[in-house]
Order: structure tokens, then C-alpha cells, then sequence
């Protein structure tokens, strides 16, 4: 058996393809066209090339380039810049706003010097010149600029250069005024916490009183990627607001600052102390806010109305949920003129649906046994609502459009993994599609997704990767006998008659996917190619089928999870050219989680397993995500102890190795410590890789290519 499997190994040595084709994250990824930006005249499109130099101008009927937006070797004045990261254009199409000097903050904030681009005059002028800024929002004219500094909120008027504060309490660790703290951040999606009324007299923030939040603080290693990374004798403590399980979350108000006034107001919505905002914005006149709230245990969602001036919140949606409300549905949310869209899963899945702005007319726009993963937007002239759906099953997305009379007609009849990217006036779109065998393809089509050009299709990185492993999609049963998705990636030179083990990657976090009909190289085709039969399934707790499949890991995270993943790794290790004998497991986050769990469940057939930043205890991770599957420990104390892979180390007796970052701000470094301190202390002997100064997804410096190299040397030895 042994031999079989090293003969694989070895017939796979002459690949023309290497670790960093597979694992540089530069060298993996195809072409794409980058987020592109739908200008106001509805027929032309921008998009900043690869230097960041020229933001150009594309028609998209032809794909043709139309025009430049901006270029910053013909700025006009003395404010100039070299290249921009980033950009944004105002709702009138005359300013453009230009951010330079990223310096990230988590996951998506950043702070940054901002520019204001005038199209018309063909000069720049600076935000601020009082230091870094963060989550700048132009207002709907370009004339006036929002964003936040020193935890305040500022606002720059161009016109006059004048750079004024309207809040003044803001303080670190304490008051975030106009930017959402890191578990909103990280939870909710919010990038910032601002938003002007449609004639840009009004700006509503929100206001995060974390001062209540317990400190976590961790040992700021410095890694090799950052310049001068010994400068420090001393290692410095990096200090922040992280509410764990069952501790006090940030208590949010919503204020709107009238600018004609230079008054601030408090919007009287009714909410409990630790209750959530995790959304908000104006309606589609522009005059009133429309307010989503949940509770605390987040299963009780509200949608408010709000008048700015008058405070006064109307209730027009209120749900329950048996389980929890997933961010997901208010993703959908879009509002118009005389009527409102939003998302919502009370009928088993996630559809939209339709209402008034008085609240007393709400009628369902979508139905059936799938869900709406996307809402594009309204054409008027039509009456069509065009969204992106998994009518064709959880593994695909298909774009399609929401006729008047109800009719939903799915705009291209293809199985696989398709986007949108519209116009302003919903007549043309880039569509991107891929599936498991096909790199994405690009192509500019009209509303009903016929014709048009295309203007990518990775013909040369097809052919690069033609002899790789390739992920093949099938349904498995667990134990209950309900099919779960799955896939299989086959080792490179795969010959039937020959034995291979078996490797289970997983993440199987709640509404989460991992089997996708969609086109994906990274480190487990690397794994495929070194002879491993690389394997996963979406078990219960996962997303996009009906939310009873989600709703069945509640208040009891990894069990079910568990059973699904052994169910599925007993299904590959049966098959002919399997070796049962030789079966691991692998996963990152909560599949690094998983792995722990899986590994201390007795009878489980793994022999060896990776876990990668693996949450060792519910009770040590952040209470947004956690108490909204767990509630709080003091509510569900069984389901804690029951879920916690500290709880069942003492069954830990596989070969382990745990990796992690030590600057994660999001999975502690500190799970794994205790995680293998615990081991330590019932003499096991495990692996452990630590990445000095890197955070949870190991994105610098390349340092995936070490990772799955490093799992490859794991394998090689114990599988």
C-alpha cells in the first residue's frame, strides 16, 4: 500500500506546474477584469489599470475604451499624485475620489491620504492635510467630503478648503465616531458608518460607544515582509476592542448632522442597549433612513423608517426567526422611489420581497425551493428586478430577471458560477462565468444576457493549467441519509488501478460554501498534484439550500458538522481506488476547528489531520459571530462544553499539525496556545508552525507557498 502511494508520488515529479503555480496567490489567480464602476450616463463603465496610474473609460456595448476618467500624469496644479489604490466616482459623474498610502487597519479598513479629482477643471485637491483619514464618502454632488480621523467625524468642503470637525468626543478604545468597530467590521460586513441625504444637507453616522468592550491585547510581532522588522528590541503590545463570548458588545446610535443647521440629533430608535444597527441608509428620494435592527441574540429583526429632522422611527418589517437571522438577508435590501426591496428567508429560503414606505402593502417579488444570492437592481422602464439566484442548485449561480407579472427567467440556462456587473440604467452587463473546468470568461452582454463581446476569456492560463487536477462535483450521503454537495479533486496522472490517500478539507461554518461550480486553483490542487485524492463536502450548517439545513447546528456548533464530515470521508475512503488505510483531514478557521473536533471523535477514520487558526474554544472568540449560532455561554453552557475542542483533547491520539499566525486579530494565536499548552499538559507530541507578525488569512510575503509545502512534508510522513 505504501509503495502505491509513493509511486504516485513519484510518477507526478516531471509536472511542468510547481508549488508556486498552485500556491503564489499572484500566479494562481486568472485575468480579471477588475470591479468595474457603471458611470451615470448608463453607457460607459470605469476601470483603474494594473498601475494604478489611469482610471479608463469603456463603452459597454462595444467593450471598447471610451475616454479616461482620470490620469494622473495630466492632473493640472500643484496637487499631484503618482498612483492612487483605489477609487470611487460621485453620483454626478463630475468628481472622482482618489485614496493613496493604504495602511490596513483589519480585514477591509484602511487608512489613507484622499484626493479629490475634478473632471472638468482637470485639478486635485487634497481631503486633508491633518494626517491619515479612513472610510471617506463623497457626497452626491463631489463637493463636500465625509470621513473619519482621531475617531471623529470631519467634513471637507472643497469649495471653501475648509476642513471642520462635527463630532468631538471621539477617543481610542472608547467612542468610534463614523466607523464601525472591529466586530461590525468583521461581522456585519460594515465598511463605513456614514451616508449623505439625497440633496447632501444631511449626514447620518453611526456612533460606537465601545468603552463597555473588555481589551484584548497580544504581542505585536514584527515579520520579515515589513521593512526593519528587528528595530524594536522590546516587542510592543497591540491594544483593541475585541468583545468575546458572553462580554459586552459596542452600544450603537444613530445621528444625523444637518449641515444648514451645524446641529446634531439622535435618532430615537427603539432599541435595547446591546442591540444592533447592522445596516442603514437612505431611501430612494433620498429623505428618510431606513434602519435595520436585531436583537441582541439576533434572531428578532426590525426595519425602521426614520426622519432625520423630526428622530421619529416607524416600524415597517418586523421578523423571527426560530434560529438566527443571517447578515445576508439585508445584503438585498435596495430602495427606490415609492417602494422598497428586502431580503428575507421566512419561507425556508432566501427571496426578496416588496413593500411600501407606510409598511401596510409587503408581497414576495421571488419564491420556490432556492434562494437569491445577489439583487442588482430595478429597471423602471421595464418593471424588471434583475437578481442572481441558485435555481439550478446550491452549487450554481445564475443571473436572472424578476418580470412584472412574477415570472423569474434565468438569463443564461447554464449550469456554473455566474456574476453581474450592471449599468447604472440596468441595460448592459459584464458578465463573468466559470465552472469547475473553465477559468472565468468575461463578456459584455445587453439586459437579457445575449450577445455582446468578449473581453477576457484566460485562453492562455486555460492552457497553463490543462493537465492540473481538476474538482469534479458529486452528492454524498451522511448518516441521516440527507446528500450533501461535494467534490473531488483527482491527483494529478490519475490511474484507477492504483491506491491513493484520502485528504478531507473542510470549512463547514454556518451558511457558509466550500463546493462551488466554480473554476478554483489553489493549495489543495498543489496536494491533488503530490498524489493525494483531495475531498469535501458542504454538511449541515452550510449555506444556500433551505435554512433548515443551516438551522441544524444551532446552539450545538461541531457535532452534526462532525458526523457529516466523517460520513463523507467513511464515502471516499470506500471508493476502488482509495486507501482507506490513509485518510487526514484539513482545514482553516472553522475548518481548522473542524479538524480538532473530528480528530477527538471516537471511532473517527482519520489518521493524521492540519488545522490552520482553529477557534479552540467558543468561549474565546468574538461574541457577534459566536452568540449569534451559540448565544451567550451563560445560555447555553452545555452546548459550549460540548463544542469545545478543548474539552476533548484527552481523545486528541492522531499525528497534528496546528498552524497560525501570531498577529490574528480575528482567531486569537492565543486559541492555539491554549490548544497545545492543553496537549502539553496530557503528554501528546503534535507539529506546530508559528508565522511571526502575520494575521489570519497568511496572505504576505508569499508565505502560502511555505504553508502548503509544509503541509505537503505533514503528509508525506503521516498519510
Amino acid at each position: 500500500m505504501i509503495m502505491a502511494g509513493v509511486m504516485a508520488l513519484g510518477a507526478l515529479s516531471a509536472s511542468a506546474l510547481d508549488v508556486n503555480d498552485y500556491c503564489d496567490l499572484k500566479k494562481a489567480a486568472p485575468k480579471s477584469v477588475k470591479e468595474i464602476t457603471p458611470m451615470p450616463d448608463s453607457e460607459t463603465y470605469a476601470a483603474a489599470d494594473e498601475d494604478g496610474k489611469v482610471i479608463a473609460l469603456y463603452s459597454f456595448k462595444t467593450g471598447e475604451k471610451a475616454g479616461e476618467l482620470f490620469n494622473a500624469d495630466a492632473v493640472k496644479g500643484d496637487v499631484k499624485i503618482e498612483a492612487f489604490d483605489g477609487f470611487c466616482v460621485s453620483a454626478n459623474g463630475q468628481k472622482v475620489l482618489l485614496w493613496t498610502d493604504s495602511e490596513k487597519i483589519y480585514r477591509n479598513s484602511f487608512t489613507a491620504e484622499y484626493y479629490v479629482y475634478d473632471r472638468m477643471r482637470q485639478t486635485m485637491k487634497r481631503v486633508s492635510t491633518q494626517g491619515p483619514q479612513r472610510g471617506a464618502v463623497i457626497s452626491h454632488d463631489g463637493r463636500l467630503v465625509a470621513y473619519m480621523r482621531g475617531n471623529n467625524v470631519f467634513i471637507s468642503n472643497l469649495d471653501y478648503e475648509t476642513d471642520r470637525a462635527i463630532t468631538t468626543d471621539g477617543k481610542l478604545n472608547a467612542i468610534i465616531n463614523g466607523a464601525p468597530d472591529w466586530s461590525y467590521e468583521e461581522e456585519f460586513g460594515m465598511t463605513t458608518a456614514m451616508r449623505w441625504n439625497g440633496d447632501d444637507t444631511i449626514l447620518a453616522f453611526l456612533q460606537f460607544d465601545e468603552s463597555g468592550v473588555p481589551e484584548y491585547s497580544f504581542m505585536d510581532y514584527k515579520s520579515y515582509c515589513q521593512p526593519d522588522p528587528v528595530k524594536d528590541p522590546y516587542p510592543q503590545d497591540y491594544t483593541y476592542k475585541y468583545g468575546l463570548a458572553g462580554y459586552p458588545v459596542s452600544k450603537v446610535t444613530l445621528i444625523a448632522y444637518d449641515l444648514d443647521t451645524r446641529s446634531s440629533k439622535t435618532m430615537q430608535i427603539p432599541i435595547e442597549a446591546e442591540d444592533y444597527i447592522p445596516t442603514f441608509d437612505f431611501d430612494g428620494k433620498g429623505e428618510n433612513m431606513m434602519v435595520v435592527t436585531l436583537n441582541h441574540a439576533q434572531n428578532h429583526m426590525r426595519l425602521f423608517r426614520v426622519n432625520p429632522r423630526s428622530t421619529v422611527a416607524r416600524l415597517l418589517v418586523e421578523e423571527k426567526s426560530e434560529a438566527w437571522i443571517a447578515p445576508e438577508n439585508f445584503g438585498l435590501n435596495r430602495y427606490y422611489d415609492n417602494f422598497f426591496v428586502y431580503g428575507s428567508d421566512k419561507s425556508g429560503y432566501r427571496h426578496l420581497y416588496k413593500s411600501n414606505y407606510e409598511g401596510g402593502s409587503q408581497s414576495a417579488l421571488t419564491s420556490g425551493d432556492f434562494n437569491v444570492t445577489a439583487n442588482y437592481g430595478y429597471d423602471a422602464a421595464k418593471g424588471t428586478h434583475y437578481v442572481q439566484t441558485t435555481k439550478l442548485g446550491a452549487v450554481n449561480r445564475n443571473v436572472a430577471a424578476v418580470k412584472s407579472n412574477g415570472a423569474l427567467d434565468l438569463l443564461n440556462n447554464q449550469p456554473g458560477w455566474e456574476e453581474a456587473m450592471w449599468s447604472s440604467n440596468m441595460k448592459y452587463w459584464l458578465r463573468e462565468w466559470s465552472d469547475v473546468t473553465t477559468p472565468p470568461v468575461y463578456t459584455l452582454v445587453g439586459a437579457d444576457g445575449k450577445g455582446g463581446k468578449t473581453v477576457e476569456d484566460n485562453a492562455a492560463y486555460k492552457a497553463k493549467y490543462a493537465a492540473a487536477p481538476r474538482m469534479e462535483l458529486l452528492k454524498v450521503r451522511n448518516d441521516a441519509g440527507q446528500e450533501m454537495d461535494a467534490y473531488m479533486i483527482k491527483p494529478e496522472g490519475f490511474s484507477a488501478g492504483t491506491k491513493y490517500p484520502v485528504l478531507m478539507y473542510q470549512y463547514n461554518g454556518p451558511d457558509s460554501q466550500e463546493v462551488r461550480n466554480k473554476w478554483r486553483v489553489d493549495g489543495l490542487n498543489y496536494l491533488a498534484s503530490q498524489g493525494y485524492l483531495v475531498c469535501c463536502v458542504d454538511g449541515r450548517g452550510t449555506g444556500f439550500r433551505a435554512r433548515s439545513w443551516a438551522y441544524a447546528v444551532y446552539k450545538n456548533l461541531g457535532d452534526l458538522e462532525t458526523s457529516d464530515q466523517i460520513a463523507g470521508a467513511r464515502y471516499f475512503a470506500s471508493l476502488p481506488y482509495a486507501d482507506s488505510s490513509r485518510v487526514g483531514c484539513f482545514g482553516w478557521s472553522y475548518g481548522g476547528y473542524m479538524t480538532l473536533m473530528e480528530l477527538q471523535r471516537a471511532g473517527n477514520p482519520f489518521k493524521c489531520g492540519v488545522s490552520m487558526a482553529p477557534v479552540a474554544d467558543w468561549r474565546f472568540y468574538d461574541n457577534i459571530y459566536t452568540e449569534r449560532y451559540m448565544l451567550t455561554p451563560r445560555q447555553n453552557e452545555r452546548g459550549y462544553t460540548t463544542s469545545s475542542p478543548l474539552e476533548g483533547s484527552a481523545n486528541m491520539n492522531a499525528p497534528l499539525l496546528i498552524m497560525s499566525g501570531t498577529n490574528d486579530d480575528n482567531v486569537h494565536f492565543y486559541n492555539t496556545l491554549e490548544y497545545t499548552a492543553k496537549l502539553n499538559s496530557e503528554g501528546k507530541i503534535f507539529d506546530m508552525m508559528a508565522y511571526a507578525g502575520f494575521d489570519h488569512s497568511l496572505r504576505k510575503c508569499n508565505a502560502r507557498v511555505q504553508l502548503y509545502r509544509k503541509i505537503a512534508d505533514f503528509l508525506k510522513l503521516h498519510l
